[in-house]
């Protein structure tokens, strides 16, 4: 195995290097800089060393993205215990239960989660803190209360001048399989898993964006966090890395609207991308095809001598959409809509597709977007290797299989499960279906959990289906179910859109009816639509926005 270096000696020794830059920005609040990092950093080692917390012991968090929960969540790794950070829109249960199944000591908590938790439901908790402030909600222990009580004159006694670089010392995990985290996934069905992430997958994730970025980055950019820091593919990509470079992040503190976004974006500027499908199909479908889909663009989009300039220009326009002066947008944590894929790579935009899973910490495949192929999710990552399980993995999908330093330990406290995820030759089974081409480019046909028998025996993968409905008139999501060996596609309209043409309910059911006719003349004969059911409300979805599909089947 290569050399892997201390994690922990990297975060050190970015905050030594970058000390006086710009690090951490709450969007239109405070900016931290990397030494103030460091300082409160100090704070929260002396709060754990004081209260009798010990390397090992698990600590919590649980809030929105904010400087302060990134600084506690490095607090945590560089003192050596193990943190558990959770998706601040798990319910009360959820988060009770993930803290009293990892056995957490203390709970790191937002502003709003604060208000729906229950500390008699968590009597394995020494104390809950405040993340804006690091005030205690509840202490349980007298030593918590006086070192937080003292915390101020503590710090003064260790460094009674001032708190200068050469005092940045911190814990070196003892091996690259040493265990720093543990992620609960979201959790589709029943309880959710939580996944032991070791030092050397965030060590392998890092070197990957290294190697795949750090020629387009430098310290200083400028990078947006959108995607939740309790998921590995915000923290992997929108923090850890940028925060080992010596880029300058910026979380949007609230909740992001499509609104704020685009506000962000046009005035941070940022270098680099990291989104899910949902968001960017949003600001495609809302800002861009309705200037395009019309009668005089059509036109001059097809005119060969013309349509090269007109693509250019509407590129230039979704570019500008995002800020203007990132590298490449890359995509991940879904399936992208084919029509969107599609009109993109028309205009030759700087888009990727990645793919990974929280057992990966979170990385398996993604390709620079001058080299991505179209429809694919990228080719295997450094320091990884994949491969279908199928007798033809380029014409018949089977499950996809990672192995590699990103692939974690295991499941905490759960060996069955373990044991059927990890085989005894360290392949990690995805539970995802997928072709390879001749290059190595992986396909993903969809969950093999979600594929549906036909009633001659034939593969259906209601992925397939869903991204052609989603592309059809007045369609905003849809899932394909079965219902006595019939298709039903149900359906989330643009109920905004229907509006502002002055449709009624009958209108949106003659065009869903209408949709279907046109769908099942593409749709192969077992796998064409019975009917298309409307709902109402927006699909529930989980924090990385992919629907929850076992709530409608």
């Amino acid at each position: 195995m290569e050399h892997i270096p201390s994690f922990n000696a990297l975060i050190q020794q970015s905050i030594i290097d970058h000390w006086d830059a710009d690090a951490l920005t709450d969007y239109k609040g405070a900016t931290l800089q990397y030494h103030d990092v460091a300082r409160k950093i100090e704070k929260l080692h002396i709060l754990f060393e004081n209260s009798g917390v010990v390397k090992g012991d698990k600590i919590a968090l649980c809030g929105r993205n904010s400087s302060q929960w990134a600084v506690a969540f490095l607090a945590t790794l560089t003192y050596g215990a193990i943190a558990v950070p959770i998706l601040h829109e798990f319910n009360a249960e959820q988060i009770h239960n993930i803290v009293n199944h990892s056995e957490s000591k203390l709970l790191f908590v937002g502003d709003y989660v604060v208000t729906v938790v229950n500390p008699d439901e968590m009597p394995g908790l020494e104390g809950i803190i405040n993340i804006p402030d690091y005030s205690l909600f509840v202490s349980r222990s007298e030593k918590l209360t006086y070192a937080r009580e003292h915390l101020n004159e503590l710090y003064g006694k260790k460094f009674p001048k001032y708190f200068r670089k050469e005092h940045v010392n911190y814990y070196v995990e003892q091996s690259p399989d040493e265990l720093a985290l543990i992620n609960y996934t979201s959790g589709t069905t029943g309880f959710s898993k939580g996944v032991m992430i070791p030092y050397r997958a965030l060590w392998s994730n890092y070197d990957f964006a290294v190697a795949v970025l750090g020629k387009k980055i430098k310290a200083g950019d400028r990078i947006i966090s959108i995607l939740p820091m309790a998921h590995m593919y915000g923290m992997a990509f929108e923090f850890l890395f940028e925060f080992l470079y010596g880029c300058h992040v910026y979380y949007l503190s609230r909740i992001p609207s499509p609104a704020i976004i685009a506000e962000a974006f046009a005035n941070i500027k940022p270098v680099i991308i990291i989104a899910v499908p949902l968001v960017i199909e949003k600001i495609i479908r809302k800002k861009v095809f309705p200037k395009i889909q019309n009668n005089r663009m059509r036109l001059l989009m097809q005119m060969p001598v013309v349509n090269l300039k007109v693509h250019e220009k509407i590129c230039e326009q979704v570019v500008n959409a995002f800020g203007g002066q990132f590298y490449e947008i890359i995509v991940g944590g879904a399936a992208f809509n084919q029509e969107v894929e599609q009109f993109l790579k028309k205009i030759d935009f700087p888009y990727t597709v990645g793919y990974g899973a929280t057992e990966c910490a979170p990385i398996i495949c993604y390709s620079d977007w001058h080299t991505f192929a179209p429809g694919s999710c990228g080719r295997a990552v450094r320091h990884m290797e994949v491969k279908i399980d199928s007798p033809n993995p380029r014409l018949i999908p089977g499950e996809i299989l990672a192995r590699g330093l990103n692939v974690m330990l295991g499941y905490y406290k759960n060996e069955e499960i373990t044991a059927q995820t990890i085989d005894k030759d360290g392949w990690y089974h995805t539970g995802d279906l997928g072709t390879m081409d001749e290059h190595g480019n992986v396909f993903i046909k969809g969950r093999s959990k979600n594929m549906l028998l036909g009633s001659n025996g034939q593969n259906i993968y209601p992925e397939e289906i869903e991204d052609k409905v989603n592309s059809m008139a007045l369609v905003v999501e849809s899932v394909v179910v079965q219902r006595s060996e019939k298709l039903i596609a149900l359906v989330y309209p643009d109920y905004d859109e229907a509006r502002k043409m002055g449709f009624t309910d009958e209108d949106i059911r003659n065009v869903m009816e209408q949709n279907k006719l046109q769908l099942n003349q593409i749709l192969p004969a077992y796998a064409k639509l019975s009917d298309i059911e409307i709902r109402k409300e927006e699909f529930e979805k989980t924090p990385k926005k992919s629907i929850k599909r076992y709530l409608y089947k």
